[in-house]
């Protein structure tokens, strides 16, 4: 019974320092989040940025896996490229061994646990108050003292090993078997990141067992090597239901820390010297004797491994990238968005960041023009399995407009805050009225991929000549979108009216108006089923639609006159 108390004891205290990581992690992304996503985004331009970017974010939320899992949903968001995410992936990886040094630097030497109960106090006093902002904080203090409570429990859980030499018997049967031994405790740390979906809960357990003489320095290096390729495991789990691109940001995470791995293991004993030189030369000693000193053994290892990986792989990113290109193949269906124009940030004046607004804005354009190549073949297509892979591609569509309109729209408020004129002012004010616009076609789109499965699901067919209309408003809404996206390329200053665009309106108009009054008359003739008549005048009704859409795009570019 002591044996299963003594090991509840471990994992209860291993939970709190967890849950006080988690929850310090959590709340330092609510405080900073805003900042800190608009930093990833932003900060990216070459590959000492992206590295930099990747260490500062995952420094201050205490979290390689939160930056990692953050950097996978902007790639499936299309606001990072690959090449982008795996320097910032470089950088969260040196950015996660400041927790090394901090458990190793103020966990074990100062009694940080006395201030803990202090803490909560305070934290509880923060999270009494109305204000979202101060109910992080409040969170943050709670999750900061939790976290070295959780540690100090550690150590009091770990058995003393005069009173219980068993324990170190049963560990040395692990150590015997040479190299062998290390690839166990590799082994062993990949396992248990991959339980507790944390690099740092392992990472302090590492320390625990390493300072208290539990295991040797070697197999305690071995143990930080595994954890490198157990926190892999949170961004693959992210990237599974996301885009190819996602999933390829995930596996490079994989090969930069399997690769890292691979080369240490091959000098492993020269490395361990060299770390063994480094902690002496601060004045402490030698982790192969002192057990005291592993703490710092360790934090070096893995702050070296980390550093000298990236200097070595962040020169090798396009083959990184052409790599896990290779080995993760796009389906023919996939579609791969991204920002092109705004990713880079605010310019230094709001004229140059209003005009990468408007490339971005026309990009975004002939993005909703796309969907409807779609929208054509859905039309056409009466396979089952064909329709429901248009109807995927109709939907997705429809999310990737909701999210390029929402990044736009960020990306305007930032510059409305700076100082703009009033020129500048009413250009934003369009801008705004514009992506709504466009947002409001990619929505119609995915609304005509409805009205087409309920068609399918009610068994109904449109005949050869109702196909055909179908087809000509489709061309006139494609000649509509011509137009649109020329007035959006030429601007405010150089177009001089939008006859084209209010001709392109007319004539959807129009002939809205002529299949309505035809379609009374193949209903009273039975030219075709009632309900048959519902589903193709709905789809005519949000044709016309987009078309009104459409047309106040260039009203809107107009009105800025």
């Amino acid at each position: 019974m002591d044996i299963i108390y003594q090991v509840l004891k471990v994992l209860g205290s291993l939970g709190l320092f967890l849950y006080g990581m988690t929850l310090l992690s959590e709340s330092l992304q609510k405080v900073a989040g805003d900042k800190m996503r608009s930093i990833l985004a932003s900060m990216t331009s070459n590959s000492f940025k992206r590295v930099l970017t990747g260490l500062f974010i995952t420094a201050i939320i205490q979290s390689s896996s939160a930056t990692t899992v953050m950097v996978v949903s902007f790639v499936n968001a299309g606001l990072l490229s690959l090449a982008q995410s795996v320097g910032v992936i470089m950088g969260a990886n040196i950015g996660t061994t400041v927790t090394a040094w901090i458990i190793s630097l103020l966990g074990f030497k100062a009694d940080i646990s006395a201030l803990s109960i202090p803490l909560i106090g305070v934290g509880f006093t923060f999270m009494m108050m109305k204000s979202g902002k101060r109910k992080s904080i409040g969170e943050l203090l709670i999750g900061f003292a939790l976290l070295f409570l959780g540690l100090n429990f550690l150590k009091s859980s770990v058995p003393d090993l005069r009173q219980t030499p068993e324990v170190l018997e049963f560990l040395k049967e692990w150590t015997s078997f040479g190299f062998f031994s290390v690839l166990i405790f590799v082994f062993i740390g990949t396992l248990l990141t991959i339980i507790l979906q944390s690099s740092s809960a392992t990472m302090a357990l590492t320390l625990v067992m390493s300072s208290y003489g539990w295991i040797p320095f070697e197999m305690a290096a071995a143990m930080v090597l595994g954890e490198n390729i157990g926190t892999t495991i949170t961004a693959n789990i992210a990237a599974a239901v996301a885009n190819v691109s996602a999933r390829r940001a995930a596996l490079a995470h994989t090969v930069f820390n399997l690769f890292g791995i691979v080369w240490v293991l091959i000098v492993f004993n020269p490395i361990l010297r060299l770390v063994a030189m480094l902690t002496v030369s601060i004045g402490a000693g030698d982790p192969f004797v002192d057990a005291s000193s592993t703490l710092y053994g360790i934090s070096f290892l893995h702050t070296l491994f980390n550093l000298t990986n990236t200097l070595i792989l962040v020169w090798f990113t396009p083959q990184i990238v052409k790599f896990v290109t290779y080995m993760i193949k796009a389906p023919k269906t996939e579609e791969v968005f991204r920002l092109q124009y705004i990713q880079g940030g605010i310019l230094s004046t709001a004229e140059l960041s209003l005009s990468q607004a408007k490339q971005e804005i026309v990009s975004f354009a002939r993005l909703a023009q796309k969907q409807y190549e779609y929208v054509r073949q859905a039309v056409h297509d009466s396979d089952k399995s064909n329709f429901d892979e248009l109807y995927s591609k109709l939907e997705h569509y429809e999310q990737i407009t909701d999210r390029i309109e929402l990044e736009i729209a960020r990306y305007l408020n930032s510059i409305s805050e700076g100082e703009i004129s009033e020129e500048s002012g009413k250009r934003i004010q369009a801008m705004y009225t514009i992506i709504s616009e466009i947002e409001s076609v990619g929505d119609s789109g995915y609304n005509i991929a409805r009205i087409l499965q309920r068609k399918n699901v009610y068994k109904c067919k449109f005949d050869e000549e109702m196909t055909k209309k179908i087809d000509h408003m489709l061309d006139l809404i494609d000649n509509a979108f011509r137009h649109m996206i020329y007035n959006l390329e030429q601007g405010y200053t150089n177009i001089k009216n939008i006859n084209n665009a209010e001709d392109a309106e007319n004539s959807i108009n129009e002939y809205r108006n002529h299949l309505k009054e035809e379609h009374l008359l193949n209903l009273e003739n039975n030219i075709y089923n009632y309900q048959t008549g519902v589903f193709y005048m709905d789809l005519i009704g949000e044709c016309e639609k987009v078309g009104d859409y459409i047309i106040n795009v260039s009203e809107a570019i107009i009105e800025i006159q």
